[in-house]
């Protein structure tokens, strides 16, 4: 049978709320969008669970919903169910097959290569890919896999027709970033959302499903429109678009809230300002929603590592917000806790941009080929630039940067290469600092300058960030390397402690035609 995995409900009645019956928020739930339901019953007794599988069945069918079981196929063929969910020390598939009807639906829960490989061979129907998040629905037996995790599983499963849903923690408020970030780097999506506690601990599971209903129809709307339709640059395109967002930065001020390292907050302060953007480097926990509702971006630097709570919870606020955020994980391969932190920042929001040095994006990116020292990059660099930057950008599911004596920008497709800039900029401390100040101010104006978010599922609703990021991290990279070149040519600059001042000062003065005249753009 073909069955919508969309928006799958795995039930558990010990997380009902206080006087809601279970049969009354099932109902509730299918009403509200649910395309499949999942009756898991660990603690009942067989009599019990067949009752409710029972119950739970007549539903179904008045909704023509699929009812699936989990683990017990006992209860599965008294009640003659749709399908049934087997972990991996549940009874192996090939021995569920000879007791279950030819058609009936089988899954099976994966949590590594290993699992897909299995289940693969198994010629399942779909799997459960998980957790994704951490979750007190279950016990954990497995590893949390993390957003960023699934996406290699379902490239395993390109060229097979076995479907796939991410279960563990998923609620309205992590679902965009979990369908976005889960994308393989073939372009293999999820095919729905396994839920739990979000519909069946929830007072209106109507309400709740219908959320989550109304998110799935508008990030799958904007998914297939944007694989169809690829955004079209060119040089001229490039240059007059980072000429508009200067215009909208000077006119709108957008407030660029940076967590940063402890080095370099004057001297991203006064950037910010001179490029005229008003700055604010806030850390507290407290403050960060607040500031998430400002109209602006978010910039995390994590050079000197003291405000990770402040971090996460920044990023999510400002992904709930649309709001734009760029992450420079400084001197990520330096120390096993900076690759954990930076893994875990990831996996908690979803970045609009990522902006590293070659030896940084190289440890994002697990690769040997570029090797880093503290936070520099040392070596020649990759041996093909544009597709490693198109890799990551892919991967990572949104814009990367990778600073270097050539600059490249990619959105997964396009590659942007940008030979502006001095080799002085190298002899100052958090040159590639003020690059991620320089970024985040311009996506802010690429923020600003995109529409007014819609009222209905579309395009709009179903991103974690509005604007054009490529435009913006292009637009920063120029601003920051255009000024260096005119504060090194500079009759007062005679060496790193003159040029630092004079680089704020050529950014303060950038004009729009010399950005023009001086921008050295290639588009791969």
């Amino acid at each position: 049978m073909t069955i919508d995995f969309s928006l799958y409900l795995v039930t558990g009645r010990e997380l009902l709320p206080p006087g809601k019956e279970y049969l009354e928020s099932l109902e509730e739930a299918l009403q509200g969008g649910v395309t499949v339901v999942q009756i898991r019953e660990k603690k009942s007794d067989t009599l019990e669970f067949l009752e409710i599988a029972r119950e739970s069945k007549i539903l179904c069918e008045k909704y023509k919903v699929p009812l699936i079981i989990n683990d017990r196929i006992d209860i599965a063929l008294a009640v003659q169910a749709d399908g049934v969910h087997l972990g991996q020390t549940d009874m192996p598939v090939h021995i569920a097959k000879t007791l279950l009807p030819a058609g009936t639906v089988i899954g099976v829960s994966c949590n590594d290569p290993d699992h897909v490989k299995k289940a693969i061979e198994d010629e399942v129907d779909y799997i459960g890919i998980g957790a994704v998040w951490g979750t007190t629905t279950k016990k954990l037996t497995s590893p949390v896999i993390g957003v960023r995790g699934v996406g290699s599983l379902l490239q395993a499963l390109d060229g097979t027709k076995i479907k796939a849903v991410a279960i563990g923690g998923i609620n309205s408020t992590n679902v965009l970033r979990t369908l976005h970030g889960s994308v393989s780097t073939s372009g293999h999506r999820l095919d729905g959302i396994a839920v739990v506690s979000d519909i069946v601990a929830s007072s209106a599971p109507r309400s709740a499903a219908k959320s989550l209903r109304y998110s799935l129809d508008a990030w799958v709307h904007h998914f297939n429109v944007q694989s169809r339709v690829p955004q079209i640059y060119d040089v001229e395109t490039i240059k007059n678009g980072v000429v508009e967002l200067m215009r909208v930065i000077r006119d709108k001020s957008p407030l660029i809230h940076q967590i940063t390292n402890v080095v370099v907050t004057n001297q991203s302060a006064n950037a910010t300002l001179a490029l005229g953007a008003s700055p604010i480097m806030a850390t507290a926990p407290e403050e960060m929603h607040d500031l998430s509702r400002i109209p602006g971006s978010l910039l995390i630097n994590f050079g000197t590592i003291t405000d990770k709570g402040s971090m996460i919870l920044a990023g999510q606020y400002a992904n709930e917000a649309q709001k734009p955020i760029v992450f420079d994980p400084v001197g990520v391969g330096a120390t096993q806790f900076r690759k954990t932190t930076a893994s875990e920042l990831l996996n908690a929001w979803q970045a609009s941009v990522i902006k590293g040095n070659a030896g940084e994006m190289a440890s994002l990116a697990n690769s040997n080929e570029v090797q880093a020292k503290g936070v520099d990059s040392v070596g020649p660099g990759f041996a093909d630039s544009a597709t490693f930057i198109r890799e990551i950008a892919k991967k990572e599911r949104c814009v990367a940067v990778m600073t270097g004596p050539t600059d490249w920008v990619s959105d997964g497709t396009i590659v942007v290469k940008l030979e502006n800039g001095h080799k002085i900029l190298g002899d100052i401390t958090g040159s590639g600092c003020l690059v991620g100040t320089c970024v985040a101010t311009f996506c802010a104006g690429a923020s600003l300058l995109s529409a007014a978010p819609e009222t209905s599922p579309g395009p709009e609703l179903a991103k974690l960030v509005r604007g054009n990021m490529l435009m913006g991290a292009v637009g920063g990279v120029l601003a920051l390397t255009v000024a260096a070149e005119c504060a090194a040519e500079r009759s007062d600059v005679h060496g790193s402690g003159t040029f630092l001042p004079a680089l704020i000062d050529e950014l303060y003065n950038l004009k729009p035609e010399t950005l023009l005249s001086r921008a050295k753009v290639q588009v791969l």
